[in-house]
């Protein structure tokens, strides 16, 4: 090859690779552009989306959001001593009247304030914690398993499951009252209200108080409600008897008879007529005071007539200590019966009496409400040696039962063993009260399957607090903690002088001092 045709081929080569030098440029440029396009794309989405929570959160949040723009506009437009000034002048009067007025504060600031304290400073942070430990998450569900294959073995690995947070229930709303706290949590897919009722006693723990109760607010949001004060600790007492000296008896309301205090700080009213009501406890569980409070409460329509009450009692010691205030009184088997056989015509009477007329027998001194008040209703109905007055007794229970709602006829039932064995009509007592019972089982007798899941935790109510129980049935959605007024001796004396008018009733001027729960001191407990 001459020299010439060498020049040429290394021109044609320095040429060529000239042009493959400009083209890798060319390309190099295109792929940098083709890559910055994701970039570019993800940051985009990844802004869009930002700005997308950011403004949900904020509408979400409304009243959060129009605080804090108020106050930094302030703090923009007229400065940080004028924002102080204000901010410290502005809680100053809120002590003041928080201190002055508690019963207005409470309703129109307190619970407000400290709900919104309550749902950013301690369930927004430590909330979701709680769920995870309590179980209340969804797992993720890819059961996807990658096998690893070696020359040496093969081996299956699961990936462990991960909770995404639209996997995690989330807080709606909280609103906090005097002695419990409301979280209203919404629900995710997989998801139900049992789940939470199954953790009650978890969360209970974990927020460190001793009661959670779980209230189903829709198909896909439940009320986790924490108890932070106990307002049940302190004894209730009954109403005072020279307060109700001038109260007709027609201006009472028998659907709405006082017999306590709940555990929200109201007071306890329960229908007496228009129902039946039975009660189990453990002995020294507060029976008595269940009893003899709304007795207490109805001593103007006893005075006056307008209702009966009728005691049945095996023991013959309960009721016996008021005997004047019963129109009806029993204690053995045979004269139980005797007056459910009186109640029972006389309630066969009103049946024709009224037949056809009305839909409800109307209360008055000539057609009276009849309330028959049955301690230990188990004594009569299983533990008597005769089977024939066994049978009897609950034909006549189940029939006044069954019967004895439209016509003026209530019955009040007391129990210590709550099993079907012994009071073979439960069901037929819309109404159940569950006092100190000594076995969680006892408790789903009372109040149904599931009341203990949802808070109804009677079997660990202390011996030192008579009177506190457990309400469901008719017209409670869930199980209402109560305690029944405490009904002294004294009172029950005063009360026979009051409804019998034998004489006039002499109330002492000393003030009854309550009893001090067992164990605890005098002074209460710190």
């Amino acid at each position: 090859m001459t020299t010439a045709q060498l020049m040429v081929w290394a021109a044609s080569a320095g040429v060529g690779l000239w042009v493959l030098h400009k083209v890798g440029q060319f390309l190099t440029r295109v792929l940098e552009a083709l890559a910055a396009i994701p970039v570019v794309f993800i940051t985009a989405w990844l802004l869009v989306k930002g700005v997308w929570k950011t403004g949900r959160w904020m509408v979400r949040h409304w009243r959060t959001t129009l605080t804090a723009a108020l106050l930094l506009g302030w703090l923009h437009w007229l400065g940080a001593l004028s924002l102080g000034a204000t901010v410290g002048g502005l809680a100053l009067v809120l002590l003041g009247w928080r201190w002055l007025g508690r019963e207005s504060f409470e309703p129109y600031a307190g619970r407000f304030l400290r709900g919104w304290w309550q749902r950013w400073m301690v369930y927004a942070p430590r909330m979701p914690g709680w769920l995870r430990a309590c179980g209340l998450t969804v797992a993720d569900s890819d059961n996807a398993m990658t096998v690893q294959v070696t020359p040496f073995r093969r081996s299956a690995v699961k990936p462990k499951p991960k909770t995404r947070p639209d996997q995690l229930p989330r807080i709606v709303a909280v609103r906090s009252g005097g002695s419990w706290d409301e979280v209203h949590v919404r629900l995710v897919a997989g998801q139900t209200p049992e789940d939470f009722d199954a953790a009650a006693r978890q969360l209970a723990v974990a927020r460190g108080v001793t009661r959670c109760q779980i209230r189903e607010l829709g198909p896909d949001r439940v009320s986790i409600d924490y108890q932070r004060r106990d307002r049940l600790h302190d004894v209730v007492a009954c109403p005072n008897l020279r307060d109700m000296v001038a109260t007709a008896g027609t201006s009472l309301d028998l659907r709405k008879v006082w017999s306590g205090r709940t555990e929200y700080g109201t007071d306890w009213h329960q229908p007496i007529a228009g129902g039946h009501t039975l009660t189990a406890g453990s002995t020294g569980a507060g029976k008595n005071s269940v009893m003899w409070s709304p007795i207490v409460s109805l001593a103007p329509v006893i005075r006056d007539g307008l209702v009966r009450v009728s005691g049945i009692d095996p023991k013959g010691m309960e009721l016996a200590y008021g005997r004047r205030v019963f129109h009806r009184y029993a204690v053995s088997s045979k004269d139980a019966l005797a007056l459910l056989d009186d109640l029972i015509e006389g309630m066969e009477a009103r049946k024709v009496a009224f037949a056809g007329r009305v839909r409800l027998v109307p209360i008055t001194r000539e057609h009276p409400l009849e309330l028959v008040e049955f301690d230990e209703i188990g004594a009569l109905m299983r533990y008597v040696s005769d089977r024939k007055t066994r049978e009897a007794m609950t034909e006549r229970v189940a029939l006044l039962t069954t019967q004895g709602r439209a016509l003026g006829y209530t019955v009040r039932g007391y129990v210590q063993e709550p099993t079907k064995d012994t009071v073979p009509v439960r069901e037929l007592f819309p109404r159940r009260i569950c006092l100190r019972v000594a076995s969680k089982s006892h408790v789903g007798m009372v109040l149904g399957e599931h009341a203990y899941d949802r808070g109804a935790w009677a079997n660990r109510i202390g011996e030192h607090e008579p009177g506190v129980g457990y309400l469901f049935g008719e017209g409670v959605r869930e199980p209402l903690r109560v305690r029944a007024g405490w009904v002294p001796d004294e009172t029950i004396k005063e009360l026979e002088d009051f409804v019998t008018g034998a004489r006039q009733p002499v109330f002492p001027d000393a003030t009854f001092a309550l009893p001090a729960p067992a164990g605890v001191p005098v002074g209460g407990m710190a």
